[in-house]
């Protein structure tokens, strides 16, 4: 924090030069003395908000720039995919707990089901391909942009139909915290993904 305060004399002296403004000049503009503003400056004076505010809007130029602030962070998620057996899952959420954003890609290869259950909630929606979802006696096909959710509670088991890799969305939280989207159940006909 010192460093940082310490570089604000300097920095500006350096904006008013450039601009060619002079200390009398910025004293009239800003109704700060001519010699705050040279102990400003040269450090002697410690810069607070109430001198900046005005030195930034004489000078036309954001605080930020007057006192040095750090950028932004850089705001990308870093998203780390995860192989597991027959699929690729990227969570989207950072933090733990709460509700869980996941993208999955799933393959043809996983079409067998092995229904389970667990804790919790979860909605699913098909960005390509076909999805397989089972859910207690339920057997349904949900195709791109169709979605669904169910309490995981219930026997449950999701895939894809055998012909081809499927990407979803899924978010997955504890009981209660539902999207209210449903997929209307259709009976679909499974003679070749079934074993």
């Amino acid at each position: 924090m010192e460093d940082v305060l310490a570089a604000v004399g300097p920095r500006l002296k350096r904006i008013r030069q450039q601009r060619h403004c002079t200390l009398a000049a910025l004293s009239e503009t800003t109704g700060i003395s001519v010699s705050t503003l040279s102990r400003l400056e040269s450090g002697q004076r410690k810069p607070s908000l109430e001198l900046l505010l005005p030195i930034a809007h004489a000078h036309q130029v954001p605080l930020d720039e007057l006192v040095g602030a750090p950028p932004v962070g850089d705001p990308r998620v870093r998203l780390k995919p995860v192989k597991r057996k027959d699929s690729i899952v990227v969570p989207l959420t950072q933090q733990p707990g709460g509700l869980q954003a996941f993208k999955m890609v799933i393959a043809a290869t996983r079409n067998k089901p092995v229904p389970c259950t667990h804790e919790g909630y979860e909605w699913l929606y098909v960005l390509s391909g076909q999805l397989r979802l089972v859910l207690a006696d339920h057997d349904i096909v949900l195709k791109v942009g169709e979605a669904a959710e169910f309490d995981t509670r219930v026997p449950h088991w999701f895939g894809s139909t055998g012909k081809a890799p499927v990407e979803i969305l899924s978010l997955f939280g504890p009981q209660g915290e539902r999207m209210h989207v449903r997929a209307k159940p259709r009976r679909a006909d499974h003679s070749n993904s079934s074993a």
